[in-house]
């Protein structure tokens, strides 16, 4: 946990500052997929309590016209995408384009008109069509769910704000397989990249713009 004096020290440098947020308003949600969402794959943690978190986020950006957005981890059938994270994490080879852990849960299934994106490293950005659909849509505010918090989630939000998008992490939309990770991104995310708020908070707020 962080302790009361190094939260002062980030306040005292000037960190943590809230920016506005502005429409029009995307979503983005990171990798749920089954994979993800089992314990015995690449689950665990407080993941599966984000997913359910997410279905009435998902149904509200659809009531009210978001751009939506998805990603699934998709790597060739054979393998020949290999990349340093397939090196580091070798069972991410096995998330390929029919296979059932690799597939959106079906609770987030994508309707029509929303993005699904396809990658191979931890970023939704990198090498990715998703800023350009996001700025053809005007998008301002990028609303964050997804797994994992440490992970895709956290390396998505950066180069979210580097794009110049204003990133919105729901922070009980986001999980990861170890509590630990997912707190101490949270806390750095919102020192340095992103407004950080529960869902039904960031809902809020974002109905009064």
């Amino acid at each position: 946990m962080t302790q009361a004096g190094d939260i002062q020290t980030y306040a005292r440098q000037g960190f943590g500052v809230r920016f506005e947020l502005k429409k029009p308003i995307g979503l983005l949600i990171i990798d749920f997929v089954n994979g993800f969402a089992d314990p015995a794959v690449f689950g665990g943690g407080n993941i599966a309590q984000a997913i359910a978190n997410t279905v009435p986020l998902l149904a509200q950006a659809r009531q009210q016209g978001w751009a939506v957005a998805h990603t699934r981890i998709v790597f060739a059938d054979d393998g020949a995408d290999n990349n340093i994270f397939s090196l580091k994490v070798p069972g991410m080879l096995t998330l390929k384009e029919h296979e059932h852990n690799s597939a959106i849960v079906p609770e987030l299934t994508p309707a029509p008109g929303e993005l699904v994106v396809r990658k191979t490293v931890p970023s939704a950005f990198f090498g990715t069509s998703l800023a350009a659909w996001l700025a053809q849509r005007g998008v301002q505010t990028l609303v964050v769910a997804g797994a994992v918090t440490s992970g895709c989630v956290r390396a998505s939000v950066v180069d979210a704000m580097q794009f110049g998008f204003r990133p919105l992490v729901l922070a009980d939309c986001v999980g990861d397989r170890a509590l630990d990770p997912h707190k101490a991104n949270l806390f750095d995310m919102e020192q340095k990249y992103a407004a950080v708020m529960n869902r039904d908070e960031a809902l809020g707020e974002l109905a009064k713009l």
